[in-house]
């Protein structure tokens, strides 16, 4: 290419770089209709909302008088004692559960698919009334000839929700714990196995703290919705928040008050356990590569 050419083509290139200069332009901001007009829909319908509550029916004094009353608080006590007996037992029956998935006996895999597969499959209102209900089939517990109890005695309300929620929750947990267990590095329980360490301590040690990180967002979120499925429990009897308030309602048909009072309470605990999870989280991701 001759010395001509050259400076030809520079010439050309230094006029198209003049002619598409994009910073002689003006910068328009891009505009984002779609965002706008989903929030004024958003804005309309939380007015109509606030409006329709506030023409209701609703005697607002009511809300602030039965808030803090005696047996809005039991409720409120019970419903965190039961979740919290359900999910500590709910994660034993799901570690149990899941390191018998993971064994290489076929009877104990089998025993434990069994038993994800029947309390998953089935509801847990069902679940419930059928532990409650349970004298039906066995009227007497217990050993012949060294004790026996009567059912209807032995299964209350608290015995028959306590353990429709936590055998329930095991099976759901069994899954969670089995994901954690499985994303730690084999390598980790060959190194284990090296040095002479039993595989149950080697889990206990080992692999468990590691899988720690998985499992802790998972089942607190579980401990979150079993504070709210502790009112499915309602149907048995069991004196829990939503029960509660149901009785006074029953008495003073103020419906859509002792209502919001459950749902403020439910919110507050949620909010708090929600705000624990995610200390829990932060603490267990250190030295994971992750913040969440």
């Amino acid at each position: 290419m001759s010395q001509t050419q050259a400076e030809r083509l520079q010439a050309e290139r230094k006029l198209a770089e003049n002619q598409f200069d994009i910073t002689q332009y003006d910068h328009v901001p891009r505009r984002y209709y779609g965002r706008i007009f989903f929030a004024t829909v958003i804005v309309i319908a939380l007015i109509g909302l606030v409006r329709a509550f506030a023409e209701g029916k609703i005697e607002w004094s009511y809300i602030g008088q039965f808030l803090t009353s005696q047996a809005i608080m039991w409720g409120l006590l019970n419903t965190i004692v039961m979740a919290v007996l359900a999910m500590a037992m709910g994660i034993v029956f799901g570690v149990i559960t899941a390191i018998m998935r993971m064994s290489t006996n076929p009877i104990l895999r089998y025993v434990a698919l069994t038993y994800t597969w029947l309390f998953r499959g089935t509801p847990l209102i069902l679940q419930l009334l059928l532990w409650f209900n349970l004298a039906l089939i066995f009227p007497t517990i217990g050993i012949p000839g060294l004790f026996e109890m009567d059912t209807v005695s032995l299964m209350s309300p608290f015995m028959a929700a306590l353990l429709g929620l936590s055998i329930n929750q095991g099976a759901y947990t069994a899954e969670v714990v089995r994901a954690g267990l499985l994303s730690v590095d084999t390598g980790q329980y060959e190194a284990a196995k090296s040095i002479g360490m039993p595989r149950l301590q080697a889990l206990r040690r080992i692999i468990l703290p590691q899988a720690m990180r998985i499992i802790i967002p998972p089942v607190g979120n579980e401990f979150i919705g079993m504070v709210k499925m502790t009112s499915l429990a309602s149907v048995i009897q069991y004196s829990e928040l939503l029960y509660n308030a149901q009785n006074i309602y029953y008495a003073n048909a103020r419906v859509m008050e002792l209502l919001i009072v459950a749902g403020i309470w439910y919110l507050a605990t949620v909010t708090v356990l929600s705000f624990g999870q995610s200390r829990l989280e932060r603490r267990f991701a250190r030295g994971a590569g992750k913040r969440s």
